[in-house]
């Protein structure tokens, strides 16, 4: 017996900011000084979380020598009678299938309740309400009796859902986890009360936040050796505020006064348990690191309405520059400076020996840390962990799983190939290069062996057969068509045979060609999704039939919830933690990041199935309560011995807003200047800049001259002897672009997917307008908008992006009568003919060597023998004067035309020049040749010629191009940014 007998429950709790586990441990100890050694051995201790178990057992196995007490947790049945009369849980994973398969079958009933592409989010959510209810002990009766008759029709569909689970909260149904953690807590409760236990029975560090633990905590603290131990515990809270947060007076917006201050819970248990504050005893006599502070704190934290408080007992705080002597305010520009800073006083922290932690619900700030620690080669012990789907075997089964979705494209093959488990079972060492040359090949790219291809966006197996045979990888190739050229599946199928089929096909991406693939499940990584996916594969037959978009949507899912730990290389003294294990503190520093609003404490997340009345009236929680969660996690890790507070004022280039509890802690310092508020927390800011200037100063890139605009000079054998008339206008406008191309051949490859971007519609409508209007030499019934129209459809059919179709097959929709109507006139005027159709031709010129080639989109000869030359624009048409001076394709083409540069083809002179506008500017569009003469800009491009073969021309980077914001594929080259357009050309001669 280590407690007097009382006739109350009895509590004892430990202030904020001391070392909760170790007090525990100190406190236990203590009262069993003077004992037989093994008595302790017949305490029992529950706590919260693994961690917290962990913790207790280390620090006992500290020493002295001695036994352990009974170490478990609240979801343990502990006692091995109680465990023997319950069944085990339902593994979660089952649970899940369940529901998504009872909410894909209520979709397909009632297709109009919600989209299916919500089927795993809804199936989620659902499982999180169930898991509240059971928690709560609200019962589906409950809420199917909510009165929504004055509600939106949302919330009575939803009632629909909730509907479908009712049988799972049966007691003769298996159990989930939380129902099965009721039940543990019931049995408990039902054995104590039937035979009270003489040995002592505590409960250590929760605060009774959910109903379940609630229950049990009421009981063990009304056993004869029962107690309870609080964490962070605000003992200079006064009475009356803790009057104020257990007032029955609900408010109008269904939330209890106080539900959002970090002590609420706290004082529903003293309501629950008939005590008051008072009635609560310290544990041991340990003090806080920082009582001062947390007097501070807790005033800055008392619930609305604050202003008469702070006015009445800030004075009586004392010196304020004391009281947070141990804290440092980080105001950060951005993300990346918060990051950078808290990665510094880490690895100062990992350099001194210290103990330090990030704590923060922030995942991405915590991936920004780790990635910055990782430059001194420090791997921080991060609770979370990496979520499954992020690491290497986890996107490999995602790319797998998503293969079966689609057609396969060049792009998910490459994808996959890339992958570095992609045949890391086979030993021979050759697979990035074939790789690298199969990348090139799908762009359409001129391979070493003469194998020349246009670009494959869907590559089949005869294409790669043709790859394997030039260069001698048949294997290889046929591994990649075994593995990869299979069809999509559709239409719904079993998901056990989705899973097996998954698996072997990832398995099969590992091992190559005749390998192993061993390598897909190694390490930690590979084990842990291995666990994740032999898991699916167990409790596959309780799942619905899926399609194969929602497969891989459920493989995403269930690898979202893996937390991968890389315990082998982790710091020892370097650790990242969630809000929770601040309560398992102990370290010399810990770092309170992310501290905006709307991440700590976190924007509620939406409720699809129950609004806050409905909520309310059902006596589940409220985003209040989980507001005042967070803020009790935020008192505690507050007041550790040296605490820093960091924020960034913008994220993602928007305004942020500071925490409310940042904001009420600054807020109340400022008005506190005689205690010296405002010297105090100016230290605390000059502490943080110290470090982001640190931070900056880490970042800061080496200083080096900007480079100038270019304009290389290389020698006149190397430069180029043949452009296209479209380069022509390249040379104008950006000489750079054509050094680079012609005599670095250096060129953009080729995309391994074509966007349906301006260059694509060009092409296609090009190739539509060619076939469509040979088709009316033939049949000229046919010169029509439905035929045009016809002839669009056929053309765009085979383009893989169905809106896309939808929106050009408009376009030319409204264009096509103009288009027809015009047409008429051009074929009365000049006949067409189908050797003048895409007509392609060159002319040398004598002088220079120079040859200028290019293809015409029609030229048509009338009965004068005038050449009418026409060009097809998707884009915008060019100005007469920009055709004159820049864009001078069709002037140059009729240059060619009158020296004979197009085969079979001698025109007497130019009668016309068009652009046939596909778009906004639609209809035919003529030059002025009076403003523009052939023969005056042939001989213009002469000189331009002759020019570029000069000794001493340079090849200006962005000469004259027709807007600064137009892009160059060779603007990185050129090192654009390190000079403006305004800047003059520098002039280098090249060997």
């Amino acid at each position: 017996m280590i407690f007097p007998p009382e006739d109350g429950p009895r509590i004892f709790a430990l202030a904020p900011g001391v070392d909760f586990p170790r007090a525990v441990v100190d406190g236990l100890r203590a009262r069993y000084a003077g004992t037989p050694p093994e008595a302790i051995a017949r305490a029992e201790v529950i706590v919260n979380t693994q961690r917290m178990k962990r913790r207790i057992e280390a620090i006992f196995a500290e020493g002295p020598a001695g036994f352990l007490p009974r170490i478990t947790r609240l979801d343990s049945p502990g006692d091995p009678a109680v465990a023997a009369t319950l069944a085990p849980a339902v593994p979660p994973l089952r649970r899940r299938l369940e529901l998504t398969a009872l909410v894909s079958r209520l979709l397909d009933a009632e297709p109009d309740l919600a989209p299916r592409a919500a089927l795993f989010d809804l199936a989620d959510s659902l499982a999180a309400l169930m898991e509240e209810m059971q928690i709560e002990g609200v019962a589906p009766e409950t809420i199917s009796g909510l009165d929504v008759s004055d509600q939106s029709g949302h919330w009575a569909r939803s009632l629909r859902f909730v509907e479908i689970v009712q049988h799972y909260f049966d007691v003769s149904s298996p159990a989930d986890p939380a129902a099965l953690q009721a039940r543990i807590a019931d049995a408990r409760i039902a054995a104590w009360q039937a035979a009270p236990p003489e040995h002592p029975v505590i409960v250590a560090g929760s605060t009774g936040s959910r109903g379940t633990t609630l229950r049990l905590m009421a009981a063990v603290a009304r056993l004869p050796q029962g107690a309870l131990i609080l964490p962070g515990f605000d003992g200079d809270l006064p009475r009356h505020v803790w009057d104020q947060l257990t007032d029955a007076m609900p408010r109008a917006d269904h939330t209890q006064p106080g539900e959002d201050h970090p002590q609420f819970r706290f004082s529903r248990l003293f309501e629950r348990l008939g005590l008051s504050p008072q009635d609560v005893r310290p544990w041991t006599d340990a003090a806080p690191p920082a009582p001062a502070r947390n007097r501070l704190v807790s005033l800055a934290l008392r619930p609305a309405p604050v202003t008469d408080q702070w006015l009445s007992e800030g004075p009586t705080l004392g010196d304020l520059g004391a009281a947070t002597e141990g804290m440092t305010l980080v105001e950060a520009p951005t993300r990346r400076d918060e990051a950078q800073a808290i990665a510094l006083r880490l690895r100062a922290a990992a350099e001194d020996g210290e103990d330090a932690a990030l704590v923060t619900p922030d995942r991405m700030l915590t991936r920004q840390v780790s990635a910055a620690l990782g430059r001194w080669g420090i791997v921080p012990d991060d609770s979370a962990g990496v979520p499954g789907q992020l690491t290497p075997p986890g996107r490999l089964l995602r790319h797998a799983a998503q293969l079966c979705a689609a057609p396969l494209s060049a792009e998910a093959l490459i994808t996959v190939l890339k992958h570095p488990l992609a045949h890391a079972g086979d030993p021979a060492d050759h697979h990035g290069l074939l790789r690298q040359r199969l990348e090139l090949f799908l762009r359409g790219e001129r391979l070493g062996r003469g194998l020349v291809q246009q670009s494959i966006p869907y590559p089949e197996a005869a294409h790669l057969r043709a790859f394997g045979t030039a260069f001698g990888a048949e294997a290889w190739a046929e591994w990649v068509i075994a593995t990869f050229c299979q069809p999509p599946v559709e239409g719904r199928h079993p998901l056990p045979g989705w899973v097996e089929a998954h698996i072997a096909r990832t398995e099969a991406i590992v091992a190559g060609p005749a390998g192993d693939p061993a390598p897909l499940w190694d390490k930690e990584a590979g084990r842990a999704v291995r666990e994740a996916m032999e898991a699916l594969r167990a409790e596959a037959e309780h799942g619905a039939d899926l399609s194969a978009r929602d497969y891989a949507a459920l493989v995403d899912a269930v690898l979202r919830r893996v937390e991968v730990r890389q315990s082998d290389t982790v710091h020892p003294h370097i650790r990242i933690w969630g809000t929770l294990e601040a309560r398992v503190t102990g370290g010399d520093l810990l770092i309170l990041g992310a501290l905006n609003d709307g991440t700590w404490p976190e924007m509620p997340q939406p409720d699809p199935w129950l609004n806050r009345r409905m909520r309310a009236d059902a006596g589940l929680l409220l985003p209040e309560r989980r507001i005042g969660l967070s803020a009790h996690d935020f008192q505690q890790a507050v007041a550790g011995q040296e605490v820093w507070l960091t924020r960034s004022k913008k994220s993602d280039d928007a305004e942020t807003v500071p925490s409310r509890w940042l904001n009420r802690l600054t807020n109340l310092m400022t008005g506190l200047d005689a205690q010296g508020g405002k010297a105090a927390l100016t230290a605390m800011r000059a502490r943080g800049d110290h470090w982001l200037g640190l931070a900056s100063a880490l970042e800061a890139p080496i200083e080096a001259a900007p480079a100038p605009r270019p304009a290389p000079v290389p020698p006149v054998d190397v430069r180029p002897r043949q452009l296209s008339v479209t380069r022509i206008k390249t040379l104008i406008r950006d000489p750079y672009a054509i050094y680079a191309a012609h005599v670095l051949n250096l060129r953009p490859l080729g995309p391994l997917q074509r966007a349906p971007d301006a260059l694509l519609r060009g092409i296609v409508l090009h190739a539509v307008l060619d076939a469509y209007v040979r088709g009316t030499l033939e049949d000229p019934v046919t010169l029509s908008p439905d035929a045009l129209m016809e002839a669009v459809r056929r053309g765009l059919a085979e383009l893989p992006f169905p809106t896309i179709r939808q929106l050009w097959e408009a376009r030319m929709g409204r264009v096509a009568p103009g288009f027809v109507t015009e047409e008429a006139v051009r074929q009365a005027r000049a006949a067409p003919h189908p050797e003048r159709l895409e007509i392609g031709g060159k002319v040398d010129l004598p002088a220079t060597g120079f040859r200028l080639t290019g293809t015409a989109d029609r030229i048509d000869i009338d009965d004068r023998g005038g050449a009418w030359i026409y060009d097809y624009k998707t884009g915008p048409v060019p100005s007469s004067e920009r055709e004159r001076y820049f864009d001078k394709q069709l002037l140059l083409e009729a240059g060619m035309a009158l020296r004979g540069g197009f085969p079979n083809l001698a025109p007497r002179h130019i009668a016309g020049l068009a652009y046939i506008g596909l778009s906004s500017d639609a209809g035919e569009k003529p030059l002025d040749l009076d403003v523009a003469p052939p023969d005056e800009v042939w001989a213009e491009f002469e000189r331009l010629i002759a020019g570029m073969l000069e000794e001493d021309h340079g090849f200006t980077a962005r000469r004259a191009m027709q807007e600064d914001a137009a892009a160059s594929d060779y603007d990185h080259l050129s090192r654009l940014g390190e000079w403006e357009v305004t800047d003059p050309a520098a002039k280098e001669r090249l060997a």
